[in-house]
């Protein structure tokens, strides 16, 4: 039942907030959720909202200068897909546009921050989080498309960043890489546990779509070490702490998108099914955080703000970062886990 709980959760938002939002990274993810919920249900209970969305930008245009700014694509698409009508393909044709075309940094990775004002005071970098705005939309549209280069430079991203962030010992993620100094960044193993769910979350996604591509096998082996070494993080609540391992607060998103990826993997094969109890404890924490109010609210608790690598003082820009209740990209993080955790019960794998 607990697809229901999503449902409720997903028409709280639907219901009270205002779909002109932001186009950035939370709300492209949200809607892909929202997208993947109405397509596992059968329903377009969401397409409105999102359509809503798009119609604002086809008014007024929206700049796509980053990865997390190309993440919008998941919603441009969708909707494209649902309608047919060429003003949301223009706007998909302009995220498209800059995955293809936007300068590469480090091999055929960009700059995370892109041309945004912020890259023009922070470091040339890499960051784990593109594995989920830059990465999975395109490798969706070209497996639904047929696009062979995008095909390409999706399949080719988990590798490259697995090279630069994924410690080679603990198999656990950093949060970016510079390309300048050519190390990773943070340089103590402080390991960010969305990062890492970001990982865990994306890679099945990407697996879904590249077929037998000839790096598909690397990928999967990055995805079983990460899996392998986040579950040994795990705190004995199921959930996570926003700093893998350390004496930090734990983190509901983190924890759904953790959830999310080992159950995915699992569904498709990708990992054993001894990871399942991990990723029940996990979601069993993530529910303790869907809070039903009497006044009709439904909330999301214990998500952790937006976070970026601070240069100087890491440790506390981790560890410090307040928590809310509903942000976007911890509601998609839900959406996942509930869709894979349903398709399993389905399957009679899980009750």
């Amino acid at each position: 039942m607990s697809i229901e709980i999503a449902k409720k959760l997903a028409d709280y938002i639907v219901r009270t907030k205002d779909p002109h939002m932001r186009w950035t990274w939370g709300q492209g993810i949200m809607g892909a959720a929202f997208d993947d919920l109405d397509a596992y249900l059968g329903t377009e209970n969401y397409t409105p909202f999102l359509r809503a969305f798009c119609d604002h930008y086809v008014k007024h245009e929206p700049t796509v200068d980053s990865a997390d700014t190309a993440a919008p694509g998941f919603i441009t698409y969708a909707v494209y897909r649902r309608t047919g009508e060429a003003q949301y393909k223009a706007l998909t044709d302009k995220v498209l546009d800059y995955i293809k075309h936007e300068p590469r940094v480090y091999k055929d990775a960009v700059n995370h921050l892109g041309r945004h004002w912020v890259a023009k005071i922070y470091p040339d970098s890499i960051w784990v989080d593109s594995l989920m705005m830059f990465s999975v939309f395109p490798a969706r549209y070209a497996a639904e498309e047929g696009d062979k280069e995008l095909l390409e430079v999706a399949a080719r991203q988990p590798a490259l960043y697995a090279d630069c962030m994924m410690d080679k010992d603990d198999h656990l993620w950093y949060h970016s890489y510079w390309v300048k100094r050519g190390s990773h960044y943070p340089k103590r193993k402080y390991y960010w546990a969305r990062g890492n769910g970001w990982v865990i979350s994306a890679l099945p996604k990407i697996l879904d779509c590249i077929s037998d591509h000839p790096d598909r096998e690397r990928i999967l082996e990055v995805l079983r070490l990460t899996v392998d070494a986040v579950v040994k993080k795990q705190h004995p609540s199921g959930g996570f702490n926003t700093l893998l391992g350390r004496c930090t607060y734990l983190e509901s998103c983190a924890t759904s998108l953790i959830a999310d990826g080992i159950y995915h993997s699992v569904r498709m094969g990708y990992i054993g099914a001894e990871y399942l109890p991990y990723a029940e404890k996990a979601y069993e924490f993530v529910l303790s955080c869907i809070k039903e109010k009497k006044d009709g609210r439904v909330l999301m608790t214990k998500i952790s703000g937006p976070t970026i690598p601070v240069p100087v003082i890491p440790y506390i820009g981790y560890a410090w970062v307040p928590r809310a209740n509903n942000l976007t990209y911890g509601i998609a993080s839900f959406l996942w886990a509930a869709i894979e955790r349903d398709k399993l019960v389905k399957e009679g794998v899980l009750k």
